[in-house]
């Protein structure tokens, strides 16, 4: 099957964001909804991507082969070693409470991007974030009269790379 440069273009999408969702995809490629996406994937790149167990998408091994771009998360058994996320999961990973921290909520952090970034996101794109980082292993959910987080690994050991 060959891909088109669109079609390559959104499959290295797919590669560095995985796993990912609808609506980040959405985003991304300027679509109306999430069954554009879906239709979208099934009929360009069926052959490249799957959902995994918990349904988020994720390229093939063959995806990343073809498009040359490394997986958004990369490690081996000593955990995550390095993570390719969006500028705003790059910001809630440098300010989240570290792993040895009392873990925070998503208004706490949205609070900490703010003071350290001179940005304003909105409280859904923090949480949102939060909920990216988590899959990826980064950051883990302590549930307490909120849902709270902090970070599942050490800081330090993982090189974050802005996509």
């Amino acid at each position: 099957m060959t891909l088109s440069e669109e079609e390559r273009d959104r499959l290295a999408d797919i590669v560095r964001l995985q796993p990912t969702k609808n609506n980040e995809l959405q985003e991304r490629w300027g679509l109306e909804g999430g069954s554009e996406v879906h239709s979208y994937l099934e009929d360009h790149l069926g052959d490249y991507y799957y959902r995994n167990e918990n349904s988020y998408i994720c390229a093939t091994p063959e995806a990343a082969d073809l498009v040359d771009v490394e997986p958004g998360v990369e490690g081996d058994d000593d955990g995550v070693q390095v993570i390719r996320v969006p500028e705003l999961e790059a910001q809630v990973f440098e300010v989240v409470a570290g792993p040895d921290d009392r873990s925070e909520s998503v208004v706490s952090v949205l609070q900490s991007v703010r003071d350290a970034f001179d940005t304003d996101p909105g409280v859904d794109a923090v949480r949102e974030a939060l909920g990216n980082l988590r899959r990826k292993g980064v950051v883990e959910t302590v549930y307490r009269t909120v849902p709270t987080y902090k970070l599942a690994v050490d800081r330090e050991g993982v090189a974050v790379e802005v996509v």
